[in-house]
């Protein structure tokens, strides 16, 4: 006898929830908003939607079927099954925090506070629950298969985010590596890398410890500029605020705001195209790091290698900083598409 299917409702605290746990009380909780020119009736209307929704996602789950709620601070402790339809009730965001623990489960987002969400990964109301948890085990289901980004390194440690992965440090101090690309490409342009000209340092020069000689590093970049394909072949060692890699998901967030303050010289991928972008954020040029390489695209089968050239950084998915991977000096991961992909039904 086969195993029943398991429904897995996916949800988030609400803020009114947070404000009773921070401060005891509705009374304490609304003095202290009431202090900051907001009123707590807004906010328990928004905690009173979600409650109903929640209650109606529940309510829809067939009676034969088991169930189960996951609260997302829980996610990285909790066993996904094959057989689970994972129904995610909130935020677009939701999805992409439940999406990385995920291998392959349908995910039916549900949209529990229509208006204030962009509705890009939560696309369904409550009410369409039952139809659609039906369609999940059925044939009929018609699913969205999201690319997904994937970072493992040298040790085995691996991470999927359905957005982007940000590689550096976890202070967004200076990050020190060496990056490179991996995988077959076309010699004139390896994974299509894009030349800087080292105007991302300016504005760097009141932090700490990245302040650096450009008079003599500016000829040196300039020189370099016609060798793109040399420079992405040998790699370069770099001082950044980071690196970003995306997908065509992530290119509605984070991702998109890179991209348009670099002027979108690589078009940004479709969120099912096995492509993803990847920039480094303010790489600042000095005697021994460059600014060569500060963007490009990496199809399937590329790879972005980054060797850690510091104490420690880490690697952390679609803002989820508490589980990330943890990387200390001559580490290497390589970031890439992932073999996995979000099965979003539609």
């Amino acid at each position: 006898m086969s195993l029943a299917p398991r429904a897995v409702i996916v949800h988030r605290t609400t803020e009114y929830e947070e404000l009773l746990a921070r401060h005891g009380t509705h009374g304490q909780a609304e003095f202290f908003l009431s202090s900051r020119g907001r009123s707590i009736h807004e906010v328990a209307e928004r905690h009173g939607r979600t409650r109903r929704a929640l209650a109606a996602v529940s309510a829809a789950v067939p009676a034969q079927w088991r169930r189960a709620r996951v609260e997302r601070a829980d996610l990285d402790r909790f066993l996904f099954a094959p057989e689970d339809v994972v129904v995610v009730a909130g935020q677009d965001g939701l999805v992409a925090n439940t999406a990385k623990y995920l291998d392959g489960q349908p995910v039916v987002g549900i949209d529990t506070d229509p208006g204030r969400n962009a509705g890009v990964l939560v696309r369904h109301r409550p009410a369409d629950t039952a139809r659609l948890l039906r369609a999940a085990v059925g044939r009929a289901a018609t699913t969205d298969e999201l690319t997904m980004v994937e970072a493992v390194a040298d040790d085995t440690q691996r991470l999927v985010a359905l957005n982007e992965i940000y590689l550096g440090r976890p202070d967004h101090q200076t990050s020190r590596y060496r990056l490179d690309l991996d995988g077959p490409g076309d010699p004139a342009e390896p994974a299509r890398a894009t030349v800087g000209t080292g105007g991302d340092g300016g504005g760097r020069s009141g932090r700490s410890g990245r302040i650096g000689p450009g008079t003599g590093r500016r000829g040196s970049d300039a020189g370099r500029r016609g060798r793109a394909g040399d420079d992405a072949r040998a790699g370069e060692a770099q001082a950044s605020s980071g690196v970003l890699v995306g997908t065509g998901t992530g290119a509605t967030g984070w991702l998109r705001s890179l991209w348009r303050e670099r002027g979108g010289s690589h078009p940004l991928p479709a969120p099912a195209e096995a492509r993803l972008l990847w920039f480094v954020r303010e790489a600042w040029p000095s005697p021994t790091t460059g600014t060569s390489l500060v963007e490009g695209d990496l199809p399937a089968g590329r790879r972005l290698r980054i060797t850690v050239e510091s104490d420690r950084l880490v690697a952390f998915g679609d803002g989820m900083e508490s589980d990330a991977l943890e990387l200390t000096w001559g580490q290497s991961v390589r970031v890439g598409v992932s073999d996995t992909s979000l099965r979003l039904l539609v």
